[in-house]
């Protein structure tokens, strides 16, 4: 049973493209695209800016081979912005939770927009934060499944 909507970390994009990843490129490809043909999945634009930022700081793309694939999931996903309510939970939940800066704004985002997983190599495997659950998908069989 799948969870209701989701989003994907940064990390799970970054890792698609890095094909020197081995079995983490292959698994976040697989990722990626149960994501888009199975789920109601979601990007936030933070996503899509920090993996624009990586690949192409880490050398892994040229601008304008990062540029299409920032296009490919702007078409591929539903994307949603942060807005002023949303920061404000964020910097909440950095004091209140001790999450990073930028790891609560994507916790902001996803609870904004309803999502219930967050998939993140980043964040605390298992933890449930006001509805949303962070879960690893490079240490379970099916990252999609529902939160229990």
């Amino acid at each position: 049973m799948s969870a209701d909507r989701v989003t994907l970390d940064t990390n799970i994009l970054f890792y698609a493209a890095d094909t020197d990843a081995g079995e983490r490129h292959e698994r976040a490809q697989e990722i990626v695209r149960q994501a888009a043909l199975e789920q109601d999945c979601f990007l936030s634009l933070q996503t899509l800016g920090e993996l624009f930022a990586s690949v192409t700081r880490k050398g892994k793309m040229e601008v304008g081979e990062a540029r299409e694939a920032v296009t490919d999931y702007l078409e591929l996903f539903p994307v949603i912005a942060a807005g002023p309510d949303t920061l404000r939970k964020a910097v909440g939940a950095v004091e209140q939770h001790s999450l990073s800066f930028w790891d609560a704004m994507q916790w902001a985002v996803a609870r904004q927009a309803g999502a219930r997983l967050l998939l993140s190599e980043d964040l605390q495997h298992g933890r449930e934060l006001e509805g949303v659950h962070f879960r690893d998908p490079f240490r379970v069989d099916d990252p999609f499944a529902a939160p229990e």
